[in-house]
Protein backbone atom coordinates (compact mmCIF):
# COMPACT_ATOMS: atom_id res chain seq x y z
CA UNK A 1 0.00 0.00 0.00
CA UNK A 2 2.52 2.32 0.94
CA UNK A 3 4.20 2.03 -2.43
CA UNK A 4 0.90 2.99 -4.18
CA UNK A 5 0.83 5.83 -1.69
CA UNK A 6 4.17 6.60 -3.34
CA UNK A 7 2.86 6.53 -7.09
CA UNK A 8 -0.12 8.40 -6.61
CA UNK A 9 2.24 11.69 -4.58
CA UNK A 10 4.80 11.37 -7.65
CA UNK A 11 1.47 11.36 -9.70
CA UNK A 12 0.25 14.36 -7.94
CA UNK A 13 3.69 16.48 -8.80
CA UNK A 14 3.67 15.22 -12.42
CA UNK A 15 0.17 16.92 -12.88
CA UNK A 16 1.37 19.85 -11.16
CA UNK A 17 4.45 20.05 -13.24
CA UNK A 18 1.58 19.83 -16.56
CA UNK A 19 -0.22 22.16 -14.57
CA UNK A 20 2.84 24.82 -14.61
CA UNK A 21 3.90 23.59 -18.47
CA UNK A 22 0.06 24.03 -19.52
CA UNK A 23 -0.09 27.24 -17.75
CA UNK A 24 2.94 29.23 -18.49
CA UNK A 25 1.13 30.88 -21.02
CA UNK A 26 -1.09 32.67 -18.48
CA UNK A 27 1.88 33.96 -16.94
CA UNK A 28 3.53 34.81 -19.38
CA UNK A 29 1.32 35.48 -22.63
CA UNK A 30 1.00 39.39 -22.44
CA UNK A 31 4.91 40.18 -21.30
CA UNK A 32 5.74 38.29 -24.31
CA UNK A 33 2.97 39.41 -26.76
CA UNK A 34 3.91 42.99 -26.10
CA UNK A 35 7.87 42.29 -27.00
CA UNK A 36 8.63 43.48 -23.25
CA UNK A 37 10.69 40.22 -22.67
CA UNK A 38 12.19 37.18 -24.45
CA UNK A 39 9.99 33.98 -24.34
CA UNK A 40 13.56 32.36 -22.06
CA UNK A 41 13.40 35.85 -19.42
CA UNK A 42 9.88 35.43 -19.24
CA UNK A 43 9.50 32.36 -18.41
CA UNK A 44 12.07 32.36 -15.71
CA UNK A 45 10.48 35.67 -13.72
CA UNK A 46 7.15 33.38 -13.68
CA UNK A 47 8.72 29.97 -12.39
CA UNK A 48 10.41 32.17 -9.66
CA UNK A 49 7.16 33.94 -8.71
CA UNK A 50 4.87 30.51 -8.95
CA UNK A 51 7.26 29.20 -6.68
CA UNK A 52 6.84 31.86 -4.19
CA UNK A 53 3.43 32.50 -4.97
CA UNK A 54 1.90 29.37 -2.99
CA UNK A 55 4.10 30.76 0.53
CA UNK A 56 2.16 34.18 0.38
CA UNK A 57 -1.56 33.35 0.22
CA UNK A 58 -2.24 30.78 2.72
CA UNK A 59 -4.25 27.32 1.84
CA UNK A 60 -8.26 28.04 1.58
CA UNK A 61 -7.62 27.16 -2.12
CA UNK A 62 -5.73 23.73 -1.15
CA UNK A 63 -8.71 23.25 1.26
CA UNK A 64 -11.16 23.58 -0.66
CA UNK A 65 -9.82 20.95 -3.55
CA UNK A 66 -8.91 18.79 -0.63
CA UNK A 67 -11.91 18.52 1.24
CA UNK A 68 -14.72 20.82 -0.63
CA UNK A 69 -15.18 18.45 -3.44
CA UNK A 70 -15.53 15.16 -2.23
CA UNK A 71 -15.75 14.16 1.40
CA UNK A 72 -12.23 12.95 2.45
CA UNK A 73 -13.74 10.31 4.43
CA UNK A 74 -14.71 8.30 1.27
CA UNK A 75 -11.32 9.20 -0.39
CA UNK A 76 -9.74 6.33 -1.60
CA UNK A 77 -6.15 6.07 -2.78
CA UNK A 78 -8.01 4.64 -6.02
CA UNK A 79 -10.03 7.48 -6.19
CA UNK A 80 -7.04 10.04 -6.12
CA UNK A 81 -4.97 8.08 -8.23
CA UNK A 82 -7.87 7.81 -11.17
CA UNK A 83 -8.70 11.63 -10.38
CA UNK A 84 -5.21 12.80 -11.57
CA UNK A 85 -5.22 10.63 -14.74
CA UNK A 86 -8.43 12.03 -15.74
CA UNK A 87 -6.85 15.21 -15.33
CA UNK A 88 -3.24 14.69 -16.59
CA UNK A 89 -4.64 13.43 -20.26
CA UNK A 90 -7.10 16.03 -20.77
CA UNK A 91 -4.33 18.45 -20.17
CA UNK A 92 -2.39 16.46 -22.71
CA UNK A 93 -4.84 16.36 -25.03
CA UNK A 94 -5.08 20.51 -24.75
CA UNK A 95 -2.09 20.92 -24.76
CA UNK A 96 -1.22 19.46 -28.15
CA UNK A 97 -4.34 20.65 -29.78
CA UNK A 98 -2.97 24.61 -28.35
CA UNK A 99 -5.94 25.23 -26.34
CA UNK A 100 -5.58 27.56 -22.90
CA UNK A 101 -8.03 25.65 -20.96
CA UNK A 102 -7.88 25.35 -16.92
CA UNK A 103 -5.69 22.35 -15.51
CA UNK A 104 -7.88 23.78 -12.25
CA UNK A 105 -10.67 22.34 -13.50
CA UNK A 106 -9.63 19.54 -15.44
CA UNK A 107 -8.38 18.81 -11.71
CA UNK A 108 -11.50 19.28 -10.07
CA UNK A 109 -13.54 17.45 -12.73
CA UNK A 110 -11.17 14.38 -11.89
CA UNK A 111 -11.69 14.44 -8.75
CA UNK A 112 -15.70 14.65 -9.29
CA UNK A 113 -15.79 11.84 -12.12
CA UNK A 114 -13.86 9.64 -9.49
CA UNK A 115 -15.16 10.01 -6.51
CA UNK A 116 -18.55 9.14 -8.59
CA UNK A 117 -17.11 6.15 -9.67
CA UNK A 118 -15.52 5.84 -6.47
CA UNK A 119 -18.15 6.41 -3.80
CA UNK A 120 -21.24 7.37 -5.45
CA UNK A 121 -23.28 10.64 -5.31
CA UNK A 122 -23.29 10.92 -1.43
CA UNK A 123 -19.23 11.79 -1.54
CA UNK A 124 -19.85 15.15 -3.29
CA UNK A 125 -19.85 17.98 -1.46
CA UNK A 126 -22.47 20.12 -3.47
CA UNK A 127 -21.05 23.55 -1.67
CA UNK A 128 -17.75 22.53 -2.68
CA UNK A 129 -19.22 22.61 -6.06
CA UNK A 130 -21.07 26.51 -5.49
CA UNK A 131 -17.56 27.68 -5.30
CA UNK A 132 -15.58 26.14 -8.14
CA UNK A 133 -18.82 27.25 -10.14
CA UNK A 134 -18.79 30.72 -8.89
CA UNK A 135 -14.75 31.02 -9.65
CA UNK A 136 -15.66 29.48 -13.61
CA UNK A 137 -18.22 32.68 -13.52
CA UNK A 138 -16.33 35.49 -12.02
CA UNK A 139 -12.45 35.00 -12.95
CA UNK A 140 -13.49 35.35 -17.04
CA UNK A 141 -16.22 38.08 -16.82
CA UNK A 142 -14.83 40.39 -13.98
CA UNK A 143 -11.22 40.06 -15.64
CA UNK A 144 -12.98 41.13 -18.92
CA UNK A 145 -14.55 44.12 -17.24
CA UNK A 146 -11.84 45.15 -14.50
CA UNK A 147 -8.87 44.72 -17.50
CA UNK A 148 -11.53 46.84 -19.81
CA UNK A 149 -11.20 49.28 -17.02
CA UNK A 150 -8.11 50.23 -16.40
CA UNK A 151 -7.03 50.36 -20.07
CA UNK A 152 -9.55 52.57 -20.31
CA UNK A 153 -8.58 55.04 -17.37
CA UNK A 154 -4.62 54.58 -18.87
CA UNK A 155 -6.30 55.97 -22.35
CA UNK A 156 -7.66 58.73 -21.02
CA UNK A 157 -4.70 59.42 -18.78
CA UNK A 158 -2.12 59.22 -21.00
CA UNK A 159 -4.69 60.65 -24.16
CA UNK A 160 -2.09 63.42 -25.07
CA UNK A 161 1.06 61.42 -23.95
CA UNK A 162 3.31 60.58 -27.23
CA UNK A 163 3.05 56.68 -27.83
CA UNK A 164 6.72 56.06 -27.69
CA UNK A 165 6.76 57.45 -23.73
CA UNK A 166 3.55 55.64 -23.18
CA UNK A 167 5.66 52.52 -24.57
CA UNK A 168 8.48 52.98 -22.66
CA UNK A 169 6.25 53.37 -18.86
CA UNK A 170 4.07 50.81 -19.19
CA UNK A 171 6.97 48.51 -20.62
CA UNK A 172 8.74 49.10 -17.38
CA UNK A 173 5.62 48.52 -15.57
CA UNK A 174 4.83 45.64 -17.30
CA UNK A 175 7.36 43.36 -15.47
CA UNK A 176 5.89 44.53 -12.40
CA UNK A 177 2.12 43.61 -13.27
CA UNK A 178 3.75 39.99 -15.27
CA UNK A 179 5.66 38.99 -11.60
CA UNK A 180 2.44 39.91 -9.86
CA UNK A 181 0.04 37.83 -11.83
CA UNK A 182 2.54 34.96 -11.79
CA UNK A 183 2.43 35.13 -7.95
CA UNK A 184 -1.17 34.33 -7.77
CA UNK A 185 -1.02 31.90 -10.46
CA UNK A 186 1.01 29.96 -8.41
CA UNK A 187 -0.94 30.70 -5.35
CA UNK A 188 -4.22 30.03 -6.84
CA UNK A 189 -3.09 26.83 -9.15
CA UNK A 190 -0.10 25.95 -7.17
CA UNK A 191 -2.53 24.91 -4.19
CA UNK A 192 -4.54 22.44 -6.10
CA UNK A 193 -1.80 19.86 -5.70
CA UNK A 194 -1.11 20.09 -2.83
CA UNK A 195 -4.75 19.66 -1.76
CA UNK A 196 -4.05 16.33 -3.38
CA UNK A 197 -1.50 15.00 -1.34
CA UNK A 198 -2.31 16.33 1.60
CA UNK A 199 -5.86 13.80 0.89
CA UNK A 200 -2.97 11.30 0.35
CA UNK A 201 -1.28 11.41 3.39
CA UNK A 202 -4.80 11.43 5.40
CA UNK A 203 -5.82 8.39 3.71
CA UNK A 204 -2.32 6.71 4.25
CA UNK A 205 -2.49 7.68 7.79
CA UNK A 206 0.77 9.93 7.49
CA UNK A 207 -1.68 12.93 9.45
CA UNK A 208 -4.57 12.41 11.07
CA UNK A 209 -6.78 15.21 10.21
CA UNK A 210 -6.49 17.39 6.90
CA UNK A 211 -4.07 19.82 6.70
CA UNK A 212 -1.22 21.08 4.59
CA UNK A 213 1.93 20.39 6.20
CA UNK A 214 4.93 22.78 5.14
CA UNK A 215 7.01 20.31 2.93
CA UNK A 216 4.07 19.62 0.98
CA UNK A 217 3.89 23.11 -0.06
CA UNK A 218 7.55 23.25 -0.80
CA UNK A 219 6.94 19.91 -3.16
CA UNK A 220 4.15 21.16 -4.98
CA UNK A 221 5.75 25.18 -5.32
CA UNK A 222 9.02 23.55 -6.68
CA UNK A 223 7.13 21.06 -9.03
CA UNK A 224 4.65 24.14 -10.49
CA UNK A 225 7.57 26.32 -11.16
CA UNK A 226 9.72 23.79 -12.68
CA UNK A 227 6.75 23.34 -15.34
CA UNK A 228 6.22 26.82 -15.74
CA UNK A 229 9.85 26.99 -16.73
CA UNK A 230 9.68 24.55 -18.88
CA UNK A 231 6.31 25.56 -20.72
CA UNK A 232 3.95 24.57 -23.46
CA UNK A 233 4.76 26.96 -26.55
CA UNK A 234 2.02 26.19 -28.49
CA UNK A 235 -0.66 27.87 -25.87
CA UNK A 236 1.74 30.33 -25.48
CA UNK A 237 1.30 31.64 -29.15
CA UNK A 238 -2.43 31.43 -28.75
CA UNK A 239 -2.60 33.61 -25.89
CA UNK A 240 0.23 35.94 -26.94
CA UNK A 241 -0.46 36.21 -30.10
CA UNK A 242 -3.52 35.05 -31.70
CA UNK A 243 -6.39 36.44 -29.43
CA UNK A 244 -5.70 40.27 -30.50
CA UNK A 245 -2.47 42.40 -30.92
CA UNK A 246 -1.46 44.09 -28.04
CA UNK A 247 0.83 46.93 -26.80
CA UNK A 248 2.49 47.50 -23.45
CA UNK A 249 -0.42 49.60 -21.61
CA UNK A 250 -3.06 46.75 -22.67
CA UNK A 251 -0.43 44.26 -20.91
CA UNK A 252 -0.18 45.89 -18.05
CA UNK A 253 -4.22 45.85 -17.45
CA UNK A 254 -4.88 42.64 -18.48
CA UNK A 255 -1.81 41.22 -15.78
CA UNK A 256 -3.26 43.51 -13.34
CA UNK A 257 -6.90 43.02 -13.51
CA UNK A 258 -6.42 39.30 -13.78
CA UNK A 259 -4.08 38.89 -10.82
CA UNK A 260 -6.02 40.86 -8.60
CA UNK A 261 -8.95 38.45 -9.14
CA UNK A 262 -6.80 35.85 -8.41
CA UNK A 263 -5.87 37.28 -5.60
CA UNK A 264 -8.85 37.82 -3.91
CA UNK A 265 -10.12 34.51 -4.86
CA UNK A 266 -6.82 32.43 -3.36
CA UNK A 267 -8.17 34.35 -0.14
CA UNK A 268 -11.75 33.22 -0.32
CA UNK A 269 -10.18 29.50 -0.77
CA UNK A 270 -12.14 30.03 -4.45
CA UNK A 271 -10.57 27.42 -7.11
CA UNK A 272 -10.32 30.02 -9.48
CA UNK A 273 -8.88 29.42 -13.35
CA UNK A 274 -5.73 31.34 -13.78
CA UNK A 275 -6.58 30.50 -17.84
CA UNK A 276 -9.83 32.37 -17.67
CA UNK A 277 -8.97 35.22 -15.94
CA UNK A 278 -5.93 36.17 -17.92
CA UNK A 279 -7.86 34.93 -21.53
CA UNK A 280 -10.99 37.14 -20.35
CA UNK A 281 -8.79 40.17 -19.65
CA UNK A 282 -6.62 40.03 -22.58
CA UNK A 283 -10.34 39.94 -24.74
CA UNK A 284 -11.28 43.16 -22.56
CA UNK A 285 -7.93 45.29 -22.93
CA UNK A 286 -8.12 44.38 -27.26
CA UNK A 287 -12.08 45.10 -27.28
CA UNK A 288 -10.90 49.04 -25.74
CA UNK A 289 -9.06 49.90 -28.53
CA UNK A 290 -12.31 48.32 -30.97
CA UNK A 291 -14.43 45.46 -30.98
CA UNK A 292 -12.60 43.93 -34.65
CA UNK A 293 -9.21 44.36 -32.60
CA UNK A 294 -10.61 40.94 -30.58
CA UNK A 295 -10.75 37.56 -32.68
CA UNK A 296 -13.88 36.73 -31.26
CA UNK A 297 -14.28 33.44 -33.12
CA UNK A 298 -10.99 32.01 -31.51
CA UNK A 299 -12.57 33.07 -27.91
CA UNK A 300 -15.89 31.23 -29.06
CA UNK A 301 -13.12 28.36 -29.24
CA UNK A 302 -11.87 28.87 -26.19
CA UNK A 303 -14.93 29.10 -24.54
CA UNK A 304 -16.16 26.13 -25.36
CA UNK A 305 -13.13 24.25 -24.44
CA UNK A 306 -13.64 25.81 -21.17
CA UNK A 307 -17.26 24.62 -21.01
CA UNK A 308 -16.32 21.20 -21.55
CA UNK A 309 -13.15 20.65 -19.77
CA UNK A 310 -14.93 19.33 -16.24
CA UNK A 311 -17.26 16.89 -17.76
CA UNK A 312 -14.60 15.77 -20.28
CA UNK A 313 -12.20 15.28 -17.46
CA UNK A 314 -14.98 13.63 -15.64
CA UNK A 315 -15.67 11.06 -17.68
CA UNK A 316 -11.87 10.18 -18.15
CA UNK A 317 -11.33 9.92 -14.73
CA UNK A 318 -14.99 7.59 -14.05
CA UNK A 319 -13.91 5.38 -16.27
CA UNK A 320 -10.10 5.13 -15.11
CA UNK A 321 -11.49 4.43 -11.41
CA UNK A 322 -13.69 1.75 -12.47
CA UNK A 323 -10.93 -0.34 -14.38
CA UNK A 324 -8.63 0.85 -11.26
CA UNK A 325 -11.83 -0.82 -9.09
CA UNK A 326 -11.99 -3.47 -11.24
CA UNK A 327 -8.11 -4.38 -11.27
CA UNK A 328 -8.00 -4.17 -7.78
CA UNK A 329 -10.55 -6.49 -7.21
CA UNK A 330 -9.28 -9.13 -9.41
CA UNK A 331 -6.05 -9.02 -7.62
CA UNK A 332 -7.36 -9.61 -4.04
Amino acid sequence: MLEIAILAIIAALAFDFLNGFHDAANSIATVIGTRILRPLQAVAIAAVANFVGPFLFGVAVATTIGKGIINPDFVTIEIIIGALAGAIVWDIITWLLGLPTSSSHALVGGILGAGLAGAGAKAIVFDGLGKVTMGIVISPVVGLVVAFLIALLIMAAFAKAKPGRVNSVFGRLQLVSATYFSLTHGANDGQKTMGVIALILLTQGVITKFQIPSYVILMAAVAMSLGTFFGGWRIVRTMALKITQLRPYQGFSAETGAASILAVLAWLGIPASTTHAISGSIMGVGAVRRMSAVRWGLGRRIVWAWVITIPASAAVSFIITLVIKTFSQTST
